[in-house]
């Protein structure tokens, strides 16, 4: 199969990984890539966001399946597009795309059909969320309705820290019409834990399951970036709990959305909390997660392509995908300032060194090449990860890769997976 990817971080990068390994691949290209992504595919000169660039591209080397991975193409109607000139595609349509665009309409979904989920409500007027704010009590959260790069998402210790959020969406706009709508919610307590599900539009299998840590700094203090590192499996995920949300939460959710015309087709991402009264859903995504994917592929035994081919084409899947034995655990170095401004263009060295450690892999996500020298190009710049027999020892593997990689004002956690089994 001739396969295009659309991307350039990280996951796209973990995703190339994985389906270079397909014996069923004959061709891999990258739209835009990264230097790290180059190892294993051609890389375009073509935005993500370059839709109808995309989908000629696609005609004329007569892609077989177009694998999308960020969410603001998905949104913005790419499966829709590709599939209008019959190319086969795989992400779900701008219609199901709903569930992570607007979460606005994905809390009413859950309220509509059951689906655990925090107590909200949704507001346009800055007044009438402040009160409801004080109906709900502090600590809480404030959401930012559409897309804000994993960092529209404000948790509250205080109502003087609510209204501040609640003026920052609506009032100041600093997420701009993403935070035009906010949901305002109660503040869950409890692990969180991230599920994977492969969607056909009626049938999902479960690809595997993580937790990441959004806070920039140790500890979970600071603000939310897009993540800075992930490990799987979860300790606190048996079979059990694992079926349960199967049935409880994501089924219901396929079974809604093709009921209401939006068949949904790809990969469903289920953030999740595991509070005292059972699981309930902090948010979906429509897309892979970014760095979850970075540590859920390593353990993936199966072949990927057959199925993402499977979803893109309503085709039957598995009723269960094969993981390797063990765990994965992800950190990502950023760079100096990220989430808030940054410079590029810095010089990288180390990588090779970090990967010659056995089980190490360094996942590129904000890099380019300049002059024939690898250099900065993005907040989050790599991913190290690394597969071992338990939590804590592909975390001591992680580090011992972070420690040999090399960049003016790099910055990373180092307590990701810490403490895990």
């Amino acid at each position: 199969m001739r396969v295009l990817i659309v991307g350039g971080g990280g996951r796209e990068h973990a995703l190339a990984w994985k389906l270079a390994q397909s014996p069923r691949l004959s061709a891999l290209y990258a739209a835009p890539g990264n230097p790290g992504i180059a190892r294993h595919a051609t890389c375009l000169p073509i935005r993500a966001d370059a839709i109808d660039e995309l989908a000629r591209f696609a005609e004329a080397e007569r892609i077989d399946l177009t694998v999308v991975g960020p969410e603001a193409p998905l949104v913005a109607g790419i499966v829709d597009r590709f599939e209008s000139r019959g190319l086969r595609i795989f992400g779900p349509s701008r219609a199901a795309s709903m569930i992570e665009g607007s979460k606005a309409f994905a809390k009413g979904l859950m309220a509509k059909h059951g689906v655990p989920t925090a107590r909200f409500d949704t507001f346009t007027d800055a007044a009438q969320a402040r009160a409801y704010c004080r109906v709900l009590g502090a600590p809480l959260v404030v959401k930012a309705d559409g897309l804000a790069a994993g960092k529209g998402a404000l948790v509250c210790q205080s109502l003087a820290e609510a209204d501040a959020a609640v003026d920052l969406c609506l009032e100041r706009q600093g997420f701009g019409a993403a935070g035009s709508t906010v949901v305002v919610e109660e503040f869950m307590a409890g692990e969180e834990a991230t599920l994977f599900a492969l969607s056909n539009g009626s049938d999902v299998v479960e690809l595997g399951w993580a937790q990441d840590q959004k806070r920039v700094f140790d500890g979970d203090q600071g603000p939310n970036t897009g993540g800075m590192g992930a490990s799987a499996p979860v300790a606190a995920v048996d079979a059990g709990l694992a079926d349960a949300v199967l049935a409880r939460i994501v089924r219901p959710v396929i079974r809604a959305l093709e009921a209401d015309g939006r068949p949904y087709r790809g990969l469903l991402y289920a953030g999740l909390m595991l509070t005292g009264e059972g699981p309930k859903v902090v948010e979906f995504n429509c897309r892979f997660g970014d760095p979850e994917c970075q540590a859920v592929l390593p353990r993936l035994e199966d072949d990927l392509l057959p199925l993402l081919d499977a979803c893109a084409r309503g085709g039957p899947l598995p009723p269960r995908a094969r993981w390797r034995r063990g765990a994965a655990v992800c950190v990502v170095i950023a760079s100096a300032g990220y989430p808030g401004e940054y410079r590029t263009g810095v010089p990288i060295a180390g990588i090779e060194d970090a990967e010659a450690i056995p089980g190490v892999l360094v996942f590129h996500a904000g890099t380019a090449s300049k002059n024939d020298s690898l250099v900065t190009a993005g907040g989050r710049v790599l991913g190290v990860t690394a597969a071992a027999d338990s939590v804590r020892d592909a975390t001591g593997l992680a580090y011992r890769g972070v420690d040999r990689v090399r960049f003016e004002g790099m910055h990373f956690r180092r307590d990701i997976g810490r403490g895990r089994r």
